[in-house]
């Protein structure tokens, strides 16, 4: 996962609360501009369309903190998508705040390639055992 430049800042100031505020994942295309200078859900392009068996918007997805020196910052339950009358095409999952400010984003496949579950299949957005992020 990365950060991008706004979600790190907000982070450091106390602008998200990542264990009480919104939050939910979309999935974005490889054509997206999601990157690091991203700053709000409505500023993104190229999200998968409406269609498939996704949602515009995505999915909701609860942030949790562990630990107390080392802070773990997790998804209580991995996002998961099926496909439905077609596939779900995605490049980029973004995880961002309800309120319209993006996290982070990640590459879901780190070739890069698109990740594509066909009819039937499901998509999984899976945090890295490590979670999204450690504050140390």
């Amino acid at each position: 996962w990365v950060f991008t430049n706004g979600g790190r800042t907000s982070l450091i100031d106390g602008l998200f609360d990542i264990d009480s505020d919104t939050w939910k994942m979309a999935l974005f295309l490889s054509t997206s501009n999601i990157g690091a200078a991203s700053t709000t859900y409505a500023g993104l392009t190229n999200e998968h369309a409406n269609a498939n068996g996704y949602s515009t918007g995505g999915m909701s997805v609860t942030l949790q903190l562990s630990g107390t020196t080392t802070v773990k910052v997790d998804i209580q339950t991995d996002p998961v998508w099926t496909a439905a009358g077609g596939s779900i095409v995605a490049r980029f999952g973004v995880i961002y705040e309800v309120a319209g400010n993006v996290l982070c984003y990640c590459l879901l496949d780190d070739t890069p390639a698109d990740v594509t579950a066909t009819t039937g299949n499901t998509l999984t957005v899976a945090a890295h055992t490590s979670g999204v992020f450690t504050l140390a």
